[in-house]
């Protein structure tokens, strides 16, 4: 069975007007498109052909890892926005952050400080493991499966994520992502996961 390129949680005009629906659009089905339609090629005829995704990610090396890991990072990134999201979490995601961060402030300032601060192009992430949350820096495709850390919720900073709606401007929109955008609600339920 060929990979698929997974649908959006909602339209690609719902995060407007922090994502415009010409970002979602270009990044959406040219992008994330071009990542499944690589993936299919690379491994038409290979051990990989119609293997689990996360399988793929956690065993391939080179273009088929790029890939595939590419496909897993843009879809955990679409989930982990939300029309009504932004603002601060509650519950177990609040008591966690201020456990590891001191306060939703620290934590604000480290992952802003963080995403901004990330040369060239990645992801920056909230991750869980034994020791709590962490934020980490993550270059290319690479993600935290690989280093046994559950992830949370990510932002994208590839240029290619923002550039038509915020230029190089790389804070303003990390500022949008963390006021309007953050989805709380899917950070609360892989926090919840094993």
């Amino acid at each position: 069975m060929a990979f698929e390129l997974p649908p959006l949680p909602y339209q690609q005009s719902a995060l407007e007007p922090y994502v415009s629906a010409e970002t979602m659009s270009f990044h959406y089905e040219r992008h994330h498109a071009g990542y499944v339609a690589n993936l299919n090629r690379l491994t038409s005829g290979t051990q990989w052909e119609g293997t689990e995704l996360e399988k793929v990610v956690l065993g391939a090396e080179g273009p088929i890892f790029n890939n595939a890991a590419q496909i897993w990072n843009h879809t955990f990134y679409w989930h982990s926005m939300s029309p009504d999201g932004g603002g601060v979490p509650s519950g177990p995601v609040r008591a966690a952050i201020d456990e590891s961060f001191g306060s939703m402030d620290e934590f604000r300032r480290q992952f802003a400080d963080a995403a901004v601060g990330l040369f060239g192009s990645g992801w920056t992430w909230l991750v869980a493991d034994d020791d709590g949350l962490d934020i980490v820096q993550t270059a290319n495709a690479d993600l935290p499966l690989l280093h046994d850390r559950r992830a949370l919720l990510v932002v994208d900073v590839w240029e290619h994520a923002y550039y038509l709606d915020y230029q190089n401007a790389r804070a303003a929109y990390v500022e949008a992502f963390l006021d309007h955008l953050i989805n709380w609600e899917f950070a609360a339920e892989n926090l919840a996961s094993d």
